[in-house]
């Protein structure tokens, strides 16, 4: 530092200090006074909340599982502990209250993201069946107790039955830790949230339109109309802004997490605007942008890590704060009346898991699982309950007692939910998540195309969705006769770690590998056997070379040289933004070996789109193969459709197939069973249709005992 700055820095901290001996009592002061703002309780100073809240969503989840409980309950503990009604150590400010409300609404979008739809649009009556379950019958006895035994007018025991007879996924976290998010029962439990909060707000409409005095027909004509405009406007326009969206920015992954989270809370705003719940315009969002948004994918993780990290522990922490200890000590007519609200509600909705397991056919555990997930209570049923209260339709001490109601299923939901996903994720066959069947190793060979990679990697991450640890290999065969080779080589590693680290985001592992051969297939093929993979995913390149013409491109070789299943893919739109697949199908494919493979892997992509299946059998019978396609694991539905000729297909598929399609064909290699000398234009062909995205699947030669395992009776 120059002499001058250093006088100059010198007055400035002479006046500084002078600054403050002036502004402060003339009194001696206690040095430590002048460095340390010693703060007073409750805590409101913004940064060192927020930082107590970091520590306790660190530290709560850890010691609480010690203890064998689940995680989030630390957080609920902690938050009661420092909150107003006990320690009174951190106030409950706008920022806590406006973060958990946050946290709620990014809650119900993860579980209509994670919602089963193509299981749900399946069977839509599991959903109906358990939500209209799940909310009438403590619904129709909490009613009937509430005004016998409570004492509570009629308006006022509907309005307090609605708030326990929905439920809020609480224990969310831990389905979807336990990999189950996916299981009949529990999608038929996000499902439900459609209409136990539905009909929840249309009875808080009601109660709260007949306390006003304006029980019209209006009323309920406007609640539909809003429904109707909130289910329209997310299904309608969600979709495609965002499959637009995804087309155009494909290539900037942090612009399409924040385009999901302006989605989500648009929706959210514009179900408030309506009168309805922003959480309800929340799981719409999820349902809307489910397809869009692939499982295993680098998007999907990071929402899942902002919201287990970030957001859902903000609404356990505000939850916990909500609850006041002290009103056990309010009198025995606050005890009672959560006495009663609790038991009613754990009784019916047990009632209501058993009848629902029973019809549905359900497991114990699956049975369990519900019952857990159904008895969680949130911040929306104290916003119920705080509308009652201003309505003059409740008491403080009901008030107190719902309160009390959102510690007690604060701590009992997690503790149920997890006991029993644990026993049903131990339901299925340990050796199944092990299998090449759901957990492959791929190897991928990549070009010099950056956005053709980055499509590859997010079908690689797609086929393997969130199972499994063995890794997707990337793989860049350098020529020696390239010039400079070790310079090259450099450039390639350089490259394929950039890559890994934008691919380890969707927390797939990643091994990168660089070869030296003259012979760019016989490199890929090389690389296969020393990495023991078991798939080859490589792009295709519309533009060939005429020495490729002559001598065989690098996939004819690859093909010649392996007998690996190799999927040859040319993506022309972001694989996410796909809404239905054809799949081309030759006459005598399925007496090739690697038949059901080819069929599994097909099942795999549409199910992780959630994208519609359709089957075209080229001279052969539709009904035969769908027959075959129902034996092979993944429950999917298709259409089928008989094709007379080859010269029909591209005509069919160019008159049913837009830009946003998938076109999959099952290609053997030549000669072998299956084979049909149209096979060999077919990608250029398919490359000038409407879609611009294909994939040829040329399945694994020689190994029918490895084929069968794909099959649902071995």
């Amino acid at each position: 530092m120059s002499a001058p700055v250093a006088a100059v820095a010198a007055v400035a901290t002479v006046a500084t200090v002078a600054t403050i001996a002036t502004t402060s009592t003339m009194n001696s002061l206690d040095p430590i006074t002048l460095l340390v703002d010693v703060p007073s309780f409750p805590l409101e100073q913004p940064v060192l909340v927020f930082a107590i809240a970091m520590a306790i969503f660190l530290v709560g989840p850890l010691l609480v599982k010690r203890l064998g409980q689940p995680g989030i309950v630390g957080v609920v503990i902690f938050g009661a502990l420092i909150g107003p009604g006990a320690l009174e150590f951190v106030e409950h400010g706008d920022a806590i209250e406006l973060l958990g409300e946050v946290g709620l609404i990014y809650l119900l979008f993860t579980v209509g993201l994670e919602l089963d739809l193509q299981g749900f649009k399946e069977a839509p009556e599991n959903a109906a069946i358990f939500g209209l379950t799940s909310f009438f019958l403590p619904f129709v006895f909490g009613t009937a107790g509430s005004y016998y035994v409570l004492g509570l007018d009629l308006w006022a025991a509907l309005l307090l039955s609605s708030v326990f007879a929905s439920h809020t996924l609480l224990a969310y976290p831990i389905v979807n830790r336990y990999g189950v998010t996916k299981n009949r029962a529990v999608t038929a439990v996000f499902g439900g949230i459609l209409f136990t909060d539905t009909l929840a707000l249309v009875v808080l409409a009601i109660v709260t339109g007949a306390a006003g005095g304006e029980l019209t027909a209006w009323l309920f004509v406007s609640v539909a109309l809003s429904l109707v405009v909130l289910f329209a406007g997310a299904w309608f326009v969600v979709p495609p802004v965002s499959r637009w969206f995804f087309r155009t920015f494909s290539e900037e992954s942090y612009f399409e997490f924040l385009f999901v989270m302006v989605a989500i809370f648009a929706t959210a705003a514009l179900a408030e605007l309506l009168d309805l719940s922003p959480i309800l315009g929340a799981f719409v969002a999820g349902i809307a942008l489910n397809r869009l948004i692939s499982e295993g994918g680098t998007l999907m993780n990071r929402i899942e890590f902002v919201g287990n990290a970030f957001f859902i522990p903000f609404f356990l922490l505000h939850v916990g704060m909500l609850v006041d200890p002290s009103v056990i000590f309010d009198g025995p007519q606050t005890l009672q009346i959560a006495a009663f609200i609790v038991g009613i509600m754990l009784v019916t909705k047990a009632g209501a898991a058993w009848l629902v397991a029973r019809v549905q056919g359900y497991t114990k555990h699956e049975r369990d699982v519900i019952f857990g997930l159904s008895t969680g209570q949130a911040a929306a049923a104290l916003a119920i309950t705080l509308v009652g209260f201003e309505a003059d339709l409740f008491g403080l001490e009901v008030l107190n007692a719902v309160v009390l109601m959102l510690l007690v299923t604060a701590l009992v939901s997690p503790w149920l939910t997890e006991r029993a996903a644990h026993r049903l994720a131990l339901e299925r066959d340990p050796g199944e998540d092990a299998s090449s069947a759901t957990d492959p190793n791929i190897l991928l060979p990549l070009s010099h195309n950056a956005e053709l990679q980055q499509r590859l990697l997010e079908l690689a991450f797609l086929i393997k969705g969130d199972r499994g640890s063995e890794p997707v290999h990337l793989l860049t065969v350098v020529q020696p006769d390239e010039g400079e080779p070790q310079r090259r080589i450099a450039e390639t590693n350089e490259e394929l770690e950039g890559l890994a680290a934008t691919a380890s985001a969707a927390e797939v592992p990643i091994e990168t590998e660089t070869r030296v051969n003259h012979n760019v297939a016989s490199g890929i093929v090389q690389g296969a056997v020393e990495v023991q993979a078991n798939q080859i995913i490589m792009g295709w390149d519309a533009r060939e070379s005429f020495r490729h013409r002559i001598f065989g491109s690098i996939i004819d070789q690859v093909l010649e040289r392996s007998s690996l299943p190799v999927l040859v893919s040319r993506l022309g739109h972001p694989i996410n933004t796909t809404r239905r697949i054809f799949v081309v199908v030759p006459i005598g494919a399925d007496h090739h070996e690697g038949f059901y493979e080819a069929v599994h892997l097909i099942k795999r992509i549409a199910a992780s789109q959630g994208a519609a299946l359709s089957v075209l059998v080229v001279e052969g019978s539709g009904h035969q193969f769908e027959q075959l396609f129902e034996l092979v694991e993944e429950d999917i539905s298709a259409e089928f459709e008989s094709v007379d000729d080859w010269d029909r297909l591209l005509p069919t598929l160019e008159h049913e197939s837009d830009e946003d399609d998938l076109i999959v064909a099952i290609s053997p290699r030549r000669g072998d069973v299956g084979w049909h000398s149209e096979l060999a234009d077919l990608p250029a062909r398919l490359a000038e249709l409407p879609p611009e995205s294909f994939i040829t699947i040329h399945p694994r030669q020689g190994e029918p005992e490895y084929d069968r395992q794909y099959l649902r009776f071995k």
